[in-house]
């Protein structure tokens, strides 16, 4: 376990946001799918997306990894019965979209992944793969392994988008490459709904073909990629965290190499430093933020889920009471983010309150410092991060690892830009 040491006080500085870890997911398996070389540029090198890279050269491509461009090229494949064994680590989005990817295949997949994986969401995903014609099944009574044969064919799918918006997107990116039409219909409340346009901007990016009518996606079939490459977009997710560095510790934070071009959940943060008091002026490659007044303020989180950590710690940071809710899907997430949040804004004094409908955090213009040496959620680790620059005295917060999940270089991008010196 690494413990990473922070001091409180201001920053500044320009970031440039490392690539984005949806984009790069997403450009992964167009590039398995399109069965030819395939170039991914300026990927984000993570601890996921190198589960999703691994998984896809297991079901007949070969991903070579080089600094700025993963190559994703088709390869031999094993014979039709012999079992395919993928360990998708701790990554959701790994497990959702190569399930799809594996169901195309008449070869027995079997998947596997860490234990808070196994807990996380897919049977809905399932079910509308064995209504296309394949096997799909927990091999035990529920987890892992789950076992997957296919092959699919095309036909119409309704699909629940309460748990997952990534059910949605496996099912866009593979249907598309069947010899049948498709269609997908979603239905019951929505979630993650942004993460479902970032989808579709690929595909239309690489020109594949989808009609939507309301809820409904209608998906020709026999569709191929065009083009060879995707130039991966700037992560708005990661560019959350320096942003709000700002909004909470003091100084101003420019961050570079975003585009709105890119359909991208995590850029509402800036909405919500806006509410927060902060001063944000955007730019067109992406937007600086400095401290101003912090004010109590509410967020519906329901689109933009992975920001909730992050706006416990702009609650807990702020005098007066805020209030999140939305985004209940957030329990099901890399740990119970509802209660991971709760923790680490009472860790910083703040009072709140847990309901069915989301939280009320009552904040302190002076927070405690942290002392936070098992946490395991990325998301925790780097908001708690985040609050231990307002705290009233140096932090200790550990797994100081967990970034290498979607943001490796998240400690030294914070080391650039502090004041108080360099994390350690």
């Amino acid at each position: 376990m690494t413990v990473v040491h922070i001091r409180p006080g201001p920053v500044s500085g320009t970031v440039r946001a490392p690539p984005s870890k949806s984009y790069t997911h997403r450009a992964l398996v167009v590039g398995h799918l399109a069965r030819r070389t395939f170039r991914v540029r300026h990927p984000l090198d993570s601890d996921d997306t190198r589960a999703t890279a691994t998984s896809l050269s297991r079901l007949g491509s070969s991903v070579s990894r080089r600094a700025s461009v993963w190559q994703v090229e088709p390869r031999s494949r094993p014979a039709r019965s012999t079992p395919v064994r993928l360990d998708c680590r701790e990554s959701g989005t790994t497990l959702r979209f190569v399930a799809a990817v594996a169901a195309l295949s008449a070869r027995p997949t079997v998947l596997s992944g860490s234990d808070r994986l196994s807990e996380r969401p897919i049977d809905d995903l399932l079910a509308a793969l064995r209504a296309l014609g394949a096997q799909a099944r927990h091999t035990r009574r529920r987890g892992f392994p789950i076992e997957i044969r296919g092959p699919i064919h095309g036909g119409r799918v309704s699909l629940p988008t309460s748990k997952s918006s990534q059910f949605a997107s496996a099912l866009l990116l593979t249907l598309p490459t069947l010899e049948e039409d498709s269609s997908v219909e979603l239905r019951g409340a929505m979630v993650s709904e942004p993460y479902i346009r970032a989808t579709l901007a690929v595909l239309r990016h690489l020109g594949i073909r989808v009609t939507q009518e309301g809820r409904r996606f209608r998906l020709p079939g026999r569709q191929k990629v065009v083009g060879s490459e995707f130039e991966v977009p700037g992560d708005a997710s990661s560019a959350a965290y320096l942003w709000a560095a700002a909004a909470v510790g003091g100084g101003a934070v420019r961050v570079t190499g975003l585009s709105d071009a890119w359909p991208q959940a995590d850029l509402a943060v800036l909405d919500l430093l806006e509410a927060t008091g902060a001063f944000v002026s955007r730019h067109p490659d992406g937007a600086t933020v400095s401290q101003g007044p912090r004010t109590p303020f509410r967020a519906d989180l329901t689109d933009a889920p992975d920001l909730y950590p992050l706006a416990g710690v702009l609650a807990a940071t702020a005098p007066g009471k805020s209030r999140i809710s939305g985004a209940r899907h957030v329990v099901l997430k890399e740990s119970n983010r509802r209660a991971e949040t709760t923790a680490l804004a009472r860790a910083l004094g703040a009072r709140v309150d847990v309901s069915s409908s989301g939280l009320v955090i009552e904040g302190r213009a002076r927070p405690r410092a942290l002392r936070l040496l098992r946490l395991a959620d990325h998301r925790i680790v780097m908001s708690a991060a985040v609050g231990a620059l307002a705290a009233d005295g140096p932090s200790a917060v550990g797994d100081g690892e967990a970034v290498r999940k979607s943001y490796p270089s998240f400690w030294s991008a914070l080391s650039s830009i502090s004041a108080g010196g360099r994390p350690r």
